[in-house]
């Protein structure tokens, strides 16, 4: 199967909110799969959406088999122009395990570098990341805030885009900016 990454055109909007939610509920349960639909469109339109690191992986016909959102991110107040966050990352679960997901991180983590961010921030299994540069978040004094519950320290992540970049980024982790997670629902 061939397929290529490139961003997330209008075309595709509504198709890549479809996958996340499928994927979500199939992985999870249909609570889940809303929730991230919800995040993905609150992210849309919010000030920390962008267009640009909103990717998507086709396969030779053109349907969607991958995504992947990396959004301006801030932690207390500070870094929302150096610091994104990964978030949601979902594959046609049928295809997981090929390495879908894997090219549009990669792919994602050159083109943030490119625009010139310094460390993206990931919330997820380390077996899935660590592969692609991301280490502990805590090691550099990153950490999960009152609001997470997170299953181990591990699962809080980042990955440097600019050597030295996290020397100065650091802080607790809150999403309580994220009505969606919440339950409300984002139209």
């Amino acid at each position: 199967m061939t397929r290529t990454v490139k961003p997330v055109t209008e075309e595709y909007k509504e198709k890549a909110l479809d996958l996340v939610e499928k994927v979500f509920t199939n992985f999870y349960n249909r609570h889940e799969g809303k929730i991230m639909r919800g995040v993905v469109k609150e992210i849309r339109s919010k000030k920390y959406y962008v267009p640009e690191l909103e990717f998507m992986a086709v396969d030779e016909n053109g349907e969607i088999i991958g995504y992947a959102m990396f959004s301006r991110f801030h932690i207390e107040g500070r870094y929302d122009d150096e610091l994104l966050i990964l978030t949601p990352v979902a594959v046609k679960t049928e295809l997981q395990r090929q390495h879908i997901s894997k090219d549009i991180i990669e792919y994602g983590l050159a083109k943030a570098k490119e625009l010139g961010y310094k460390a993206v921030l990931v919330e997820g299994n380390p077996d899935n990341f660590n592969a692609r540069g991301f280490v502990t978040a805590a090691d550099y004094g990153i950490v999960e805030g009152d609001t997470m519950q997170l299953p181990m320290i591990e699962c809080l992540m980042v990955c440097e885009l600019v050597p030295g970049a996290l020397e100065n980024i650091h802080g607790a982790v809150d999403y309580t900016f994220y009505r969606s997670l919440h339950g409300e629902l984002v139209e």
